[in-house]
C-alpha cells in the first residue's frame, strides 16, 4: 500500500519511533518535582523546547507545548486578540485558512468581533499588497498560513510580515505544512504548527510567542507551559516530536530529501494531464511546498475515485464535495474558483520511493477511466480528442450528443437540463451532453440544488471554452446559464 497523504498526517518517523520509546522510561514523571524522576523529565522537556525552538527560529522560552496543533492556533488566536482589545476587534485572515483558524474567527466574530477574509487568485496565493491595503486601525490580528493544506500554495508570509510590522499589527502564521521543510522566513509574531504533520506522534502541538507580543490566555490557566497551555505535558511525544523535527532538518535529510520529493511531485504535474484527458492541476506552480499536488478531474465523482484508488493500492485524499457530508466543495477550492469535481490530493512522506509513484502514473488512467464509464461519459466527451494530442490544451467544444435534451425552454434557442437531486458530477456531464444541440450563440440552463454545480459549471465552461452566463434563483437550488460559444 502506497500512502500519499502526508499532509494530513505523516507516518511516524523512525527518529520519533526510537526518542518515543526511550523517554516512556524516563520521561514519565513530573518535570515539576524536585526529585530525581522529576528532574530527569524536567531535563527531557527542557533539551525537547531547544530543539523545536531552533527549528522554528525562535527563543526557547517563546515556545510552548499544546495538546494539538488546533489548540494552537485557537489559544494564539483568542490570546492575541484579548491582548489587543483596546486597539480594535477586527481579524484579518485568507479566505483559503485551515478550519482551525476559521472556527476560531467564528467564535470571535460571535463574541462580538469583527473579521475580514482575504480573497486569494486562482493559485491560492494571497498578494501582499491587498493585505497591507487592508490593515486599519482597529485590527487586532492578521492570520496567514505559510503554506495551504490542500493545494500546497506557499504564502508570501516574509512581505506580510513586514506590512504587518509597519503597521503595528500582529501576524500569526499556521506552519503546520510547511515546518518540516524549513523555518518560516520574517517577522512573524506568533506561529502555531502540529507534529503529526512531520512525523511526530498526533497530539502535540506547538505555539510561539515572540517576545514583544502582546498576549493575554484565555479560559482557565495553570503554572505549566508558561500558563499558555494547561495540563500535563505528554514528555514522551513532545521528546518524539522534536526528535523528529530535527531529523527532518539535519543536513543529510533536509535538502536532499525535499529536492527528491519536488522532482517526483514535478513529474506528476507534468504527466498526469498527459496521461488523463480534461485534468486541472491547481496550486501555484512554482512558490509551493516540494511534497504536495493537487488535481481535479472532470466527469469523476470524487468518492468513487478514491475508493478506487484505495483498492488499487493508494491512500490519497480529496476536497471534492463528492467525498464530503457537506455536500459543498472545499473552502479553499471554492476560493480559489478552480474545478472541484473528481478532485485528488498527493501529498508525499519522507522516504518515498520512485517506483510508488510511477506505478500511481501507471494506475491513475485506467481508475479515471473506469469511473467515467459508471457514470456515462461517452468517451468523446471526457476528452478522448485530447488525449490524442498528448494532453496539450482542453478541447474547445465538447461533440453533440444523440440523446435528448432533458427539457427546452429559458432564453431564445435555449435548453433547459433539469438536474435536480443529482449530486456532482452529474449536471456537468448533462450539461455536457446537451451543449452540442444548441447553435452557436444559444443556451443551456442548468438546474441544480448541487452547491457543487456553483463552482464546477463555471469551471467547465472554462475548461471547455464556452461563456458562463450566470446564475438566476430558480423554484429549487439555482439556474445556470450558459451560452455556446464554439
Amino acid at each position: 500500500m502506497s500512502y500519499f497523504d502526508a499532509a494530513s498526517a505523516a507516518p511516524l518517523h523512525p527518529v520519533a519511533r526510537e526518542a518515543l520509546l526511550a523517554s516512556l522510561d524516563e520521561g514519565w514523571a513530573d518535570p515539576a518535582r524536585l526529585y530525581r524522576e522529576g528532574r530527569r523529565a524536567r531535563l527531557l522537556l527542557d533539551a525537547a523546547r531547544e530543539a523545536a525552538a531552533e527549528a522554528v527560529g525562535c527563543r526557547p522560552d517563546e515556545l510552548v507545548f499544546t495538546p494539538s496543533g488546533t489548540q494552537a492556533v485557537h489559544a494564539g488566536v483568542s490570546g492575541a486578540l484579548a491582548a489587543r482589545r483596546r486597539v480594535g476587534r477586527r481579524l484579518l485572515h485568507s479566505a483559503v485558512e485551515h478550519s482551525a483558524v476559521l472556527h476560531a474567527a467564528e467564535v470571535h466574530e460571535a463574541a462580538g468581533g469583527t473579521r475580514g477574509e482575504l480573497a486569494v487568485d486562482r493559485t491560492g496565493r494571497v498578494a501582499a499588497g491587498e493585505v497591507g491595503a487592508a490593515l486599519g486601525p482597529d485590527t487586532a490580528l492578521v492570520c496567514l498560513q505559510s503554506a495551504n493544506h490542500e493545494v500546497g500554495t506557499e504564502q508570501p508570509v516574509e512581505e506580510v510580515a513586514a506590512l504587518c510590522r509597519e503597521a503595528g499589527v500582529p501576524l500569526l502564521v499556521d506552519a503546520a505544512q510547511s515546518l518540516p521543510w524549513g523555518p518560516v522566513p520574517g517577522a512573524w509574531s506568533l506561529l502555531a504548527a502540529s507534529a503529526h504533520k512531520w512525523g511526530g506522534p498526533p497530539g502535540v502541538g506547538l505555539l510561539a510567542v515572540r517576545k514583544g507580543t502582546r498576549f493575554a490566555p484565555q479560559g482557565p490557566r495553570d503554572e505549566r507551559e508558561s500558563g499558555r497551555s494547561a495540563g500535563f505535558e505528554n514528555i514522551p511525544a513532545v521528546v518524539a516530536a522534536a526528535a523528529s523535527l530535527r531529523a527532518l532538518r539535519a543536513g543529510t535529510e533536509t535538502g536532499d530529501e525535499a529536492a527528491r520529493l519536488r522532482r517526483l511531485v514535478d513529474r506528476i504535474r507534468e504527466r498526469v494531464p498527459q496521461l488523463v484527458p480534461d485534468v486541472e492541476v491547481v496550486g501555484d506552480p512554482v512558490h509551493r511546498l516540494p511534497h504536495l499536488v493537487t488535481f481535479s478531474c472532470l466527469y469523476v465523482d470524487g468518492e468513487a475515485l478514491l475508493h478506487e484508488l484505495d483498492r488499487a493500492g493508494f491512500s490519497v485524499s480529496s476536497g471534492s464535495s463528492c467525498t464530503s457530508s457537506t455536500l459543498t466543495p472545499s473552502h479553499v477550492l471554492r476560493a480559489m474558483g478552480v474545478l472541484s469535481e473528481g478532485n485528488v490530493r498527493v501529498s508525499l512522506p519522507y522516504g518515498t520511493a520512485e517506483a510508488e509513484v510511477e506505478r500511481f502514473l501507471e494506475v491513475l488512467p485506467r481508475v479515471v477511466r473506469s469511473v467515467r464509464e459508471r457514470l456515462g461519459v461517452p468517451a468523446a466527451e471526457a476528452g478522448a480528442a485530447r488525449a490524442a494530442t498528448g494532453g496539450a490544451g482542453h478541447a474547445a467544444q465538447m461533440p453533440a450528443s444523440p440523446e435528448p435534451a432533458a427539457g427546452s425552454g429559458g432564453e431564445s434557442g435555449g435548453l433547459v437540463v433539469d438536474s435536480l437531486g443529482k449530486r456532482c458530477p452529474i449536471p456537468v456531464i448533462e450539461l455536457a451532453k446537451v451543449i452540442g444541440e444548441v447553435p452557436v450563440g444559444g443556451t443551456v440552463t442548468v438546474l441544480s440544488d448541487d452547491e457543487a454545480a456553483r463552482q464546477d459549471i463555471p469551471a467547465w465552461c472554462s475548461m471547455r471554452g464556452q461563456e458562463y452566463v450566470g446564475e438566476r434563483a430558480a423554484e429549487r437550488g439555482a439556474a445556470y446559464v450558459v451560452r455556446r460559444r464554439a
